[in-house]
């Protein structure tokens, strides 16, 4: 079995009151979790509080972003220093929706990475490439450089997960096989021990995201590059608790 602890996160993404966090939070609390898994929930930022005040302390809290300075006229912006003030002990970084949706570059989310780090929080970092790059068969490219520009920004990697999620398969329905996660993830190890260092390789944790569910999660923990997952819509249901000890 891979020496790497199993990391499952749970991406809230813009969802959930009070109300309906709370009653899931209460699930998570009471149920039986694998003790060999760590656990983190992503929670809206204004729910970052709520969350970490209401959570088990064996269960993490992320945020699911932040800027690149500790303070100033960055309206709307939330820093790690605010983060870390919440008790909060996580971000996710690099997310495609941050990519795709908002058009965070490459450049900006390495300057994001190398602050969260340099400021104590742990990162989640997300890489992942479209349909129409993975048809063209660039698949390994784009996220060998989106990794390149995450690795560029990290001192200790003991403080980093990476996810990597196939944009085709986010919110889709559509979860890249076993094998097609497995053969990712595995070229990801290989380029990391290439280009990085082969201890950091075995070490850090590669997990996958994209429509992951309490059916889909048992074969895909099977895999022996895959170390977790990053988990959308399933982690606001009873089922994430299923997800959480798929290698129970």
């Amino acid at each position: 079995m891979s020496p790497r602890k199993f990391f499952v996160g749970g991406n809230w993404k813009m969802n959930g009151d009070k109300k309906s966090l709370g009653e899931l939070i209460k699930t998570l609390n009471t149920a039986t979790l694998n003790p060999d898994t760590e656990v983190v929930c992503g929670a809206p930022s204004i729910y970052l509080d709520f969350a970490r005040s209401t959570l088990d302390s064996k269960i993490g809290v992320a945020a699911q972003n932040c800027y690149k300075v500790a303070k100033g006229a960055f309206t709307g912006e939330i820093s790690p220093a605010m983060i870390k003030d919440c008790g909060v002990e996580w971000v996710i970084l690099g997310h495609s929706e941050r990519r795709h949706v908002f058009g965070e570059s490459d450049e900006l989310i390495g300057q994001k990475v190398a602050h969260a780090l340099e400021s104590g929080l742990g990162v989640i970092a997300c890489i992942g490439e479209k349909l129409d790059e993975r048809e063209a068969g660039i698949t390994e490219k784009v996220v060998f450089a989106q990794t390149k520009v995450i690795a560029d920004n990290v001192k200790d990697w003991s403080k980093v997960v990476i996810a990597y999620e196939p944009v085709w398969a986010i919110g889709t329905g559509k979860t890249a096989s076993p094998q097609q996660a497995q053969e990712v993830h595995e070229k990801l190890r290989q380029w990391m021990a290439t280009n990085i260092s082969e201890a950091m390789a075995n070490s850090v944790r590669i997990i996958y995201g994209g429509s992951v569910t309490g059916g889909t999660c048992k074969e895909l923990a099977s895999q022996k590059d895959v170390d977790g997952f990053l988990v959308g819509g399933a982690s606001l249901k009873p089922e994430f608790v299923d997800i959480i000890n798929a290698r129970a």
